[in-house]
């Protein structure tokens, strides 16, 4: 593909671009500006190459994910989904309905499969390619994510009305 088609085809997402970076990356402005520059240099030096032209937009998914893990590893900021494990809230905390943060509470497998999903426009089989995972994964961890992240806007509506 030539170099100003590529150029195009980052101008065109690039804001859906910044916003998956920034997703991928905790939600750290900065750390996702990196990301998404280290990104486009390895698509513009021919690094990642677009085989299938119809998945434009999974294909640039795919790169910024695969880079900020690396740059998250690099920071010791990563945790493989293995690890990952439910915040506990301190008792004098004061709750709010802040979502990035009842997001953040979710596994990453979950939290990434929910953001492709309902933020991005993404089907399920589209969240599954870009991740690496097999549908029926995908699936799995969209209906736990769902069902956790309800619970976790329930518990935090509760705890608002009770005034803790």
């Amino acid at each position: 593909m030539k170099h100003s088609e590529l150029e195009n085809i980052l101008k065109n997402y690039h804001r859906e671009a910044f916003l998956w970076s920034r997703q991928c990356c905790g939600f750290e402005d900065e750390l996702a500006k990196d990301v998404l520059q280290q990104s486009y240099l390895k698509i513009l030096e021919g690094k990642a190459k677009l085989r299938y032209p119809e998945k434009v937009k999974l294909w640039l998914f795919s790169i910024i994910r695969f880079t900020a893990i690396d740059e998250l590893r690099k920071n010791g900021k990563w945790l493989p989904i293995d690890d990952s494990f439910d915040l506990v809230e301190e008792e004098n905390e004061e709750v709010e309905m802040d979502y990035q943060k009842l997001l953040m509470r979710l596994s990453p497998m979950q939290r990434e499969v929910l953001l492709m999903v309902f933020y991005h426009q993404m089907t399920i089989a589209e969240a599954a390619e870009i991740l690496q995972i097999g549908l029926g994964t995908a699936r799995t961890h969209y209906e736990r994510g769902k069902k956790k992240l309800k619970e976790l806007i329930e518990t935090s509506q509760t705890e608002a009305e009770n005034g803790k």
